[in-house]
């Protein structure tokens, strides 16, 4: 299979009609190899606009449909001066995207398995401004973040997540409004924070959020 063909294909036939024009985006969407990321089984479907479930389909974790994605990672407006929090980072391909438009991003995943084979991918790939950690925000709380990107539906946003941005930081989410989610955009300012909501979407639920009263991934 030729996957720079149907790399191209996803940009052409998907993200451009989605209303994705961004030169930037686009071309890091062209350019990394999102077959690497998806499951082993899955990879001459990794250009499908679908969910890729690791494990039983309905599992946990999980990649986003590529549409949904590129929407949010849009509404983030990821700066070449921005350091990303990427939760929900599973094998760490959005942290493979974000990696050539940020200064540095993070990959959270709860997973030790999948966050392992994400920071293989990433040395593979060099992207020395990407790593994976794996485990609860306790594993990235000594640092703040100018963007934190969510790869799940959020039923409330955390105050640990907002807790994480900088002054002047936003955080892009799908929070939850029913069957499906309001696409959202949080921005941290004078030690408050604004919201505004832009879109419609679907993602599954972010998984393992809470235990014992604290907020964990």
């Amino acid at each position: 299979m030729d996957f720079g063909r149907a790399r191209q294909a996803m940009v052409d036939g998907q993200l451009r009609p989605a209303g994705i024009t961004e030169a930037k985006l686009l071309s890091r969407f062209a350019t990394v190899p999102r077959e690497r990321f998806v499951p082993d089984h899955r990879e001459s479907l990794a250009y499908v606009d679908d969910i890729h479930w690791f494990g039983r389909a309905g599992a946990s974790r999980f990649m986003p449909a590529t549409v949904v994605l590129a929407r949010l990672l849009r509404l983030a407006e990821i700066g070449e001066s921005d350091t990303v929090l990427d939760l929900g980072a599973t094998t760490g391909y959005a942290t493979a995207v974000i990696a050539g438009l940020a200064a540095a991003v993070t990959g959270l995943e709860s997973e030790p398995d999948l966050a392992a084979r994400g920071q293989r991918l990433l040395s593979e790939l060099e992207l020395s401004n990407a790593s994976m950690s794996s485990g609860d925000l306790a594993q990235v709380a000594s640092d703040r973040f100018s963007v934190i990107f969510v790869q799940g539906m959020l039923d409330t946003v955390p105050a640990a997540f907002l807790g994480l941005l900088k002054e002047g930081g936003r955080l892009v989410a799908l929070v939850r409004n029913g069957p499906v989610g309001l696409a959202s955009v949080m921005v941290k300012m004078g030690g408050h924070v604004t919201a505004r909501t832009e879109f419609n979407a679907f993602l599954p639920p972010l998984p393992g959020m809470q235990r014992e009263e604290e907020f964990v991934f």
